[in-house]
């Protein structure tokens, strides 16, 4: 953990591993246009180093951000959590005060922010289907479910995880419909791609150029009306399959940029300028 090389930094992003981060970019060009300066830095982090870096934290930081694979891990390191990363089970954003660490969840807020943006959907009365169920697809699905969405379906390779998170789902959110299916029961796949409007490819497939889509494109064509969504935010074999479809498709830097924005406003208590932070994660992007 190098800590001298963010000695100079109010705010970071940690993960391991995190040198892709395109956090720093976009952050400080908000911060900049608030006219709050550049303080917002990059570090890793690993699993044995985070007690050291939650202490560090709550004595030189106003606050953080985390990444995988410590949004559940930094949990008990923290002196209170909002009530939406209690339901998430995990946190990405952090405010410092007084020498003790406070946790929140914007994952799901920036996957609303997305899926709004990209498609005009409302989280009301949603249907939707994720392709994943790991830390994403746990913390956005929960937010959905208390935004009112209809019914949230989980799909994957192993369908033990997949039921686990449903059972807790429909246990915070009784009136929700939701249902499981396993990735490789192509029959049972399309049962609930037929019944969704909205598909999240939630998984890490796609973030190696030579990954393949979690289930085949063509799988897509039996719902023309559904609208496909990637977390990872760049152009992934899923989103390449789905257009080739002429379905509807937006990768993940939107929900990037979105939950970015809530985390800069948690801390600051100003509005986030968004098309300034827009414009520097497009351009981090391009690089």
């Amino acid at each position: 953990m190098d800590l001298e090389s963010v000695a100079d930094c109010r705010y970071l992003v940690i993960g391991d591993p995190v040198a892709h981060s395109r956090s720093p970019e976009m952050q400080n060009a908000g911060f900049s246009a608030l006219g709050l300066g550049r303080p917002y830095g990059k570090l890793r982090v690993t699993a044995p180093e985070l007690g050291d870096f939650a202490r560090y934290a709550s004595e030189n930081l106003d606050g953080f951000n985390i990444t995988v694979p410590h949004k559940g891990g930094i949990l008990p390191y923290l002196a209170g959590i909002s009530a939406t990363a209690k339901l998430a089970g995990s946190v990405n954003t952090v405010c410092c005060r007084d020498g003790a660490l406070y946790g929140d969840s914007t994952d799901g807020y920036g996957l609303e922010g997305a899926l709004r943006e990209a498609f005009g959907v409302e989280p009301e009365g949603m249907e939707l289907l994720f392709f994943g169920t790991g830390g994403a697809a746990r913390a956005t699905a929960f937010h959905l479910a208390a935004r009112g969405a209809r019914s949230i379906f989980f799909v994957n390779r192993t369908p033990e995880r997949a039921e686990s998170l449903r059972r807790e789902v429909a246990a915070a959110f009784p009136a929700l419909q939701t249902a499981t299916a396993a990735l490789q029961d192509e029959s049972a796949v399309k049962a609930l791609l037929r019944r969704s409007r909205v598909v999240v490819q939630a998984t890490s497939l796609g973030l190696k150029p030579d990954d393949p889509s979690p289930v085949p494109p063509e799988w897509l064509a039996c719902n023309p009306q559904l609208c496909c969504f990637d977390t990872i935010y760049r152009a992934t074999p899923f989103l390449r399959g789905a257009a080739a479809l002429g379905l509807p498709v937006a990768d993940g830097r939107a929900m990037l940029l979105y939950q970015g924005v809530k985390s800069l406003e948690i801390w600051t208590g100003r509005t986030a300028p968004l098309e300034a932070m827009r414009a520097a994660l497009e351009r981090s992007l391009q690089k």
